[in-house]
């Protein structure tokens, strides 16, 4: 089953669908030129690999899900990714406005599969991102199946949600989740056809939210991808606050309230400037030694 769809001027699919992984994530393959994603689809499991040919996007899609994965293949893509307005919120800040210019084929996913990216943004909270990436490998090491079609060697669906929700935290603490952690996920699993069937993002923000140990930074962080959200501000995040602080108004240090307020004129697209930002590479100045890469998984 394959599609063929218009691309963009300049568009730029790795940078595009670098938020559909996490590190090393099994579940996913992107370099320049194509991408391979397995997910667990509402029609069943599936593979999508999109390639870009000749200035358009091929999507070819495998699996019992396949039929849903090519529909949904352009919103994957982000090529229903809706900038209406950016470029004039943009032009009211020379950095944001270079960056939109510099970074115009970057385009925002949306999946359409909140539990897919729940468990490894669970996985990230208060850790730091190597320990976040090792542990969801493990995890999908663990409970992963080969993904369907011919694929390339190692590319696995997403653990089941049903599987995850009758685990006891005890299998997770090999792979480093401790218990806190596992408990998010379990009650995240229990609830995932709920999860899944939200049909906005507030309401999945808001159903999020309601899972206990599923916070404001963990619901951003997911409906920035599963629904595309341009304006998802991760509040609470440990480096984010600085990035915008420091790149908006040159101080090298911010708290969530500073970062809202630097913010604040690009509402609408506030979690798109912050990935513009990302995609640029810029950071805060750092001051004293790094947080340490911390494992429990042998005691």
């Amino acid at each position: 089953m394959t599609r063929l769809l218009p691309l963009p001027d300049r568009y730029d699919l790795r940078r595009s669908l670098f938020p559909l992984a996490l590190g090393h994530d099994l579940t996913v393959r992107i370099t320049g030129t194509e991408v391979w994603w397995a997910t667990r689809g509402p029609l069943g499991p599936a593979t999508l690999h999109l390639a870009v040919v000749a200035g358009s996007l091929r999507a070819t899609a495998y699996g019992p899900g396949a039929e849903w994965a090519l529909d949904q293949a352009d919103a994957v893509a982000g090529l229903r990714d809706d900038l209406a307005g950016f470029g004039d919120l943009a032009g009211g800040h020379p950095l944001v406005a270079r960056l939109a210019r510099e970074h115009s084929g970057l385009r925002l996913p949306r999946t359409g599969r909140l539990f897919h990216h729940l468990v490894p943004t669970i996985l990230s909270q208060k850790v730091t991102g190597l320990e976040a990436k090792r542990s969801y490998a493990a995890l999908v090491r663990h409970f992963g199946e080969p993904a369907p079609g011919p694929v390339p060697a190692g590319l696995l669906l997403p653990p089941d949600p049903a599987i995850l929700a009758a685990t006891p935290y005890w299998v997770l603490h090999p792979f480093g989740v401790e218990q806190r952690r596992a408990e998010t996920i379990r009650r995240a699993a229990a609830h995932a056809t709920a999860l899944e069937a939200a049909p906005d993002t507030e309401t999945a923000r808001r159903r999020l939210t309601s899972v206990a140990g599923i916070g404001a930074w963990t619901a951003a962080e997911v409906v920035r991808v599963s629904h595309g959200d341009a304006d998802a501000v991760s509040v609470g995040d440990y480096h984010i606050p600085n990035q915008v602080a420091w790149a908006l108004a040159g101080e090298p240090r911010g708290d969530d309230a500073r970062m809202l307020e630097l913010l604040e004129p690009f509402r609408g697209h506030r979690g798109r400037v912050c990935q513009l930002l990302s995609a640029a590479g810029i950071s805060a100045p750092r001051f004293g030694p790094r947080m340490p890469v911390r494992s429990f998984a042998r005691f």
